[in-house]
This record gives C-alpha cells, structure tokens and sequence, in this order.
C-alpha cells in the first residue's frame, strides 16, 4: 500500500462506529451487528485505499469484501436478490476484477471467465432447460465441468510472464 493512512483510518473509524452503536444499544441498526458489517467495513477501507490513495490493487479485495458482506445482508431480508450464494459470489467476484481493470487494464480474461461462471451458477435450471434435447448426451459434460476450472487454473499457475 502506497499511502498508508487511508486504509487504517477508514478501519479505525468503521469499527469504532460499529462497537460505540452496539454498547450504547441503537436498536434501529441491530440487524447490522453482525459479521457480514465488519465484511463491509474492512471492504469499504479497502475501496478508500484503491481510489483515495491509487493503490489499485486494493480495489479487487475492497469489492470482493463489501459484496460478500452486502450479500449476505441482503440475501434474506430483499425480496429480488438472488439466494444461490455461489453464483452471487462469482458475479461480485467478477465485478471486482472488471473495476480493477479499469484502473490497471490487466485482468479483463479474469472478470469475463468469472462472469461466465456467475451466470452458468444463477441461470443454471434455464440453461438445462434451453439444452432438454441434449440434456442426456450433455449431463456428463456437466458432471466434470469443475474439471474445467482446475485445468485452468493449473495453466495460470504454470503460464511464463512474456
């Protein structure tokens, strides 16, 4: 980190909100002391460190960290949010690698192939649906598609930096 006093500070005055609210009782925020808050918190430090101080490698954990935490507030309290948690993580996860790459241009293939899997996750039963004539000839397909992922994550492993 380049500026050392952004992220620091944003965490200090998070947390100290945080407790002071919860040892003087607030009632209207008590469904906000739980884990996914503190999430939030360490992601929206993260955020500041990314824009305020130019650090960009700090937006990817900074929107990864405040989605997590925003998702799972919402994710039984809002009607139209998603409750398939992975495909939920996978589209957060992908839009912090989108918002990293409008900083630094490097990780445009990242953001795309965690797009595809956060909608192959969220629109899985349509996606069966719209293949019910090949379904059987493509059930084994999907069977071994994690397969997939750690072929591919093997190659990012071992690719040589040109």
């Amino acid at each position: 980190m380049k500026n050392q006093r952004i992220f620091p500070g944003i965490i200090l005055i998070g947390f100290g909100a945080y407790f002071l609210l919860q040892q003087m009782g607030v009632t209207i925020f008590g469904e906000f002391f739980t884990w996914p808050t503190l999430l939030m918190i360490v992601g929206i430090a993260f955020l500041g460190q990314g824009y305020s101080a130019g650090d960009s490698e700090a937006i990817l954990p900074g929107v990864i960290m405040t989605g997590f935490g925003l998702h799972f507030h919402l994710v039984g309290d809002v009607s139209f949010w998603p409750n398939n948690h992975i495909g939920m993580l996978m589209l957060i996860i992908s839009i912090g690698f989108f918002l990293r790459f409008q900083k630094t241009n490097s990780g445009l293939f990242q953001a795309f192939l965690f797009l595809v899997i956060a909608v192959l996750q969220l629109f899985y039963d349509k996606i069966t649906g719209y293949f019910g004539l090949l379904q059987n000839g493509m059930s084994i397909v999907w069977k071994f598609w994690p397969v997939l992922f750690i072929l591919v994550g093997i190659y990012f492993l071992l690719k040589r930096k040109k």
